[in-house]
C-alpha cells in the first residue's frame, strides 16, 4: 500500500501585511543581511533582487550567481513499484540508471500540464523536482495515482535547501572551493558527495541558459556553506554572488525555457509546448491517448520567439496581431539584457510561426511591430 510522510512543518514563515501566512526559506536571514528586497512567491518570502535584476542577470552571463531555489517542491519515492508508477505518471520514458536526471511533464487524462519536473534515479530511489507553486498539487496527484501501490512518498522540501549556483565560472569556481571533481559531471547527472561533512547532492543542471550547478542539503546546514560561497561581510567574493528572482526570469526567458504558469499550463499539452522531445508515445502515460489525437489533427497553436521594434516590453496575455486581426498572445517578454532588445515568446498559428513572419503585439496603449525569431534568443558560447 501506498505511504506518505511530509516535513511541512519544519520550515518557518511569517506574516504578510494582509496577514497571510508566507514560508521562510533557510536562506531568509542570509537575504535580509545581504539586501534583498523580499516579495512574497509561490507562497515563500523570497528576494526578487539584491543589486539590481540587470546587473545580477550580466553577472550571472559573465561570471557566478548563486539563486535561493530552495522553494521548489523536492520528493522522494521509495518502493518496488516506484519504476512502473514514474512510467505511468511521466510523459517521457526514464532510464533506472542512479545519477541520471530527466526533465519530464506530468500530465491530466486530457494531455493538460499539471507540471515540468526533473525526475532523478538515485540509489535506492527516486525523486521528482516540481514547481514551488505546483507542489501540493503534485502531491495530491501522486498521492491519488498510488493508490493500490507499493510507493512511499516523503516530501523534503522543508528539510532541505537547494540553491542554484549558474554561470561560466560555476563549475571550476566550485571545483576548487569544495575539492571536488566534477570533470565527469555531465549536464542532466547527479552525485552525492560529503562536503566539510555534510551528505549534498550536486546536479549539473540549471534554468538560466549558463552551464551550473544545483545543490540539495540539509536545510540546518546551508549557512555553513555561505561563506566558502560569498566570502565574509567585510570581504564579500567578487565573483560569487547573489541574485533573486527578476533575474532568474530574463535568463530563462533569453535562454527560451519555459516557466509553468505562463508556456506551461493545464490549458494545454506538451506537444503544443513545443516539448515535444520530452513525450514519448510509444508508451501509455496519462494523457498519452490525447496527445496522439493532438498529434493526428495537427497542432493549433505554437510557441514563438518575438522581437519588438523599440523599447517597451510584451507582457502576458497581451495581444498578438496579424493586420487587424488577434492571432495569439504573448507568454513572457522582457527587455532583453544580453541583447538589448524587447523579446517574447508567444502562441501564434503554426502558418504564422516561420521566422521572419511580420506581427504586431498590442502592448495597451500603442503597438509595437514584431518579427518571428528563432529561439532561443540566446545561446552561451561554446
Amino acid at each position: 500500500m501506498p505511504t506518505t510522510a511530509c516535513h511541512a512543518g519544519d520550515a518557518d514563515s511569517i506574516q504578510t501585511s494582509e496577514g497571510l501566512a508566507v514560508l521562510k526559506t533557510p536562506l531568509y536571514d542570509t537575504h535580509v543581511r545581504l539586501g534583498g528586497k523580499m516579495v512574497e512567491f509561490a507562497g515563500w518570502s523570497l528576494p526578487v533582487s539584491f543589486a539590481g535584476i540587470n546587473e545580477e542577470h550580466v553577472h550571472t552571463r559573465t561570471a557566478c550567481s548563486v539563486f535561493d531555489v530552495s522553494h521548489m517542491g523536492r520528493l522522494k519515492l521509495t518502493g518496488k513499484d516506484v519504476p512502473a508508477f514514474l512510467d505511468r505518471i511521466c510523459t517521457r520514458k526514464l532510464a533506472p540508471e542512479p545519477g541520471r536526471s530527466f526533465y519530464s511533464h506530468v500530465c491530466r487524462e486530457d494531455g493538460g500540464i499539471l507540471d515540468d519536473v526533473i525526475v532523478s534515479c538515485g540509489d535506492g530511489y527516486w525523486g521528482i523536482v516540481c514547481n514551488g507553486a505546483n507542489r501540493d498539487k503534485i502531491v495530491a496527484w501522486l498521492k491519488r495515482q498510488m493508490a493500490g501501490r507499493a510507493v512511499t512518498l516523503v516530501d523534503d522540501t522543508t528539510a532541505t535547501a537547494m540553491l542554484a549556483i549558474q554561470g561560466p565560472q560555476a563549475i571550476p569556481l566550485a571545483q576548487e572551493r569544495a575539492g571536488i571533481d566534477l570533470s565527469g559531471l555531465k549536464r542532466y547527472r547527479f552525485m552525492v558527495r560529503n562536503l566539510f561533512g555534510i551528505e549534498v547532492r550536486v546536479y549539473r543542471s540549471g534554468y538560466t541558459g549558463e552551464d551550473g550547478l544545483e545543490v540539495v542539503l540539509p536545510a540546518g546546514a546551508v549557512n555553513l556553506l555561505l561563506p566558502h560561497l560569498f566570502g565574509s561581510a567585510d570581504q564579500p567574493d567578487p565573483v560569487v554572488k547573489p541574485a533573486g528572482l527578476g533575474a532568474r526570469d530574463t535568463l530563462r526567458i533569453e535562454a527560451a525555457m519555459p516557466l509553468y504558469g505562463h508556456e506551461l499550463t493545464e490549458d494545454w499539452d506538451s506537444l503544443t509546448a513545443g516539448l515535444a522531445w520530452c513525450v514519448d508515445l510509444t508508451k501509455d502515460f496519462i494523457g498519452a491517448e490525447a496527445m496522439r489525437k493532438i498529434q493526428a489533427r495537427g497542432l493549433q497553436k505554437q510557441l514563438v520567439g518575438l522581437e519588438l521594434e523599440g523599447r517597451r516590453i510584451a507582457r502576458q496575455h497581451h495581444e498578438v496581431l496579424s493586420g487587424s486581426e488577434v492571432v495569439g498572445e504573448v507568454t513572457s517578454g522582457t527587455l532583453s539584457p544580453t541583447l538589448g532588445k524587447s523579446i517574447a515568446m508567444a502562441f501564434v498559428p503554426p502558418p504564422l510561426a516561420e521566422v521572419g513572419t511580420k506581427l504586431e503585439v498590442n502592448l495597451g496603449r500603442a503597438r509595437a511591430a514584431a518579427t518571428v525569431v528563432k529561439l532561443p534568443f540566446y545561446k552561451r558560447p561554446g
